[in-house]
């Protein structure tokens, strides 16, 4: 979005106080799913995390359907330098033995996942708090990564390999928000960490969600002169993945986005989560905020 539009949409915001004005905006979504990948500044920063979850509640009172998937690779992090466990790296996935599988699914199932579903239920929200464990939600194959024509063993790392959506089914139609820690089970039985943007472009599309809305600390897709791209077809995404435009860790987050959208997601997101209330931003305003990736 451009300076001109974000003044404008603020000033939107601050305006349209009557029935009349926001009415179309509510309306668009009402009984749609959107699935919201929470994680970077938005989800370490009190202020921003407690905004966040008042902005989960304001899209469920009005009858949006948000499902709420979270990383924690710092608060990871921090755990394992705790514990005195030895991380690595490989392109941007972290090497998971058993230690630190065990250390992941601590964390993330169980501090993260219930700081949100606490930040949630005390805005006025009621929030239960699920891993891809749970229900036999999702199922994960271990991912191999290909790098030089050969095949390199990052440990314990999944990528989703099946979604079963019931459990959201029954979590929605019990009027609760799902929020999901992206820890799976494999075939084998052995507990899998899986990266939290393809776990949620996986539940995006098994629970048939309208958006796929993903919280990062960028504005959204740049172009070469660092000007926000604002909508963007799957075609373009990968002309501009050839041609050196979308480059290093945006990559992945496109590809899942391009993913979600060609397995019937409507559109997907990629918006930063650094501004307040970015979500409502997005949803209810006439220009939205970050890159729209949609099929064209």
């Amino acid at each position: 979005m451009s300076q001109s539009n974000f003044s404008e949409t603020k000033y939107w915001l601050r305006t349209a106080h009557t029935i009349s004005e926001a009415l179309p905006y509510m309306q668009r979504y009402a009984g749609k799913r959107f699935v919201v990948k929470y994680g970077g500044h938005a989800m370490v920063d009190p202020e921003l995390a407690k905004v966040f979850a008042q902005d989960i509640v304001l899209m469920k009172q009005i009858g949006i359907h948000p499902i709420v998937v979270h990383g924690g690779g710092p608060q990871i992090g921090h755990m394992l330098d705790r514990l005195q466990i030895k991380s690595d790296f490989i392109d941007g996935l972290r090497v998971t033995d058993a230690a630190t599988v065990e250390v992941v699914e601590m964390v993330l199932a169980g501090t993260i996942n219930k700081q949100i579903v606490a930040a949630i239920n005390a805005a006025g929200g009621s929030a239960i708090g699920i891993s891809g464990k749970d229900a036999g939600l999702m199922e994960a194959r271990r991912l191999f990564l290909e790098k030089n024509g050969k095949q390199i063993d990052i440990g314990l790392v999944g990528d989703p390999a099946k979604v079963d959506p019931t459990v959201i089914d029954l979590l929605q139609n019990s009027h609760f928000i799902p929020v999901i820690a992206p820890v799976a089970f494999g075939a084998d039985g052995q507990t899998y960490n899986v990266n939290a943007d393809t776990a949620a472009g996986a539940i995006a599309a098994a629970a048939k969600a309208t958006r796929l809305l993903m919280l990062t600390d960028v504005a959204g897709v740049l172009d070469k002169t660092g000007k926000l791209i604002e909508d963007l077809s799957v075609s373009q995404v990968r002309q501009l993945m050839s041609d050196g435009t979308i480059s290093g860790g945006m990559i992945p987050k496109l590809d899942t986005c391009v993913d979600a959208v060609e397995q019937g997601v409507e559109a997907s997101v990629i918006l930063d989560g650094r501004i307040p209330h970015a979500l409502l931003l997005e949803i209810f305003t006439p220009h939205g905020l970050g890159t729209l990736v949609h099929k064209g």
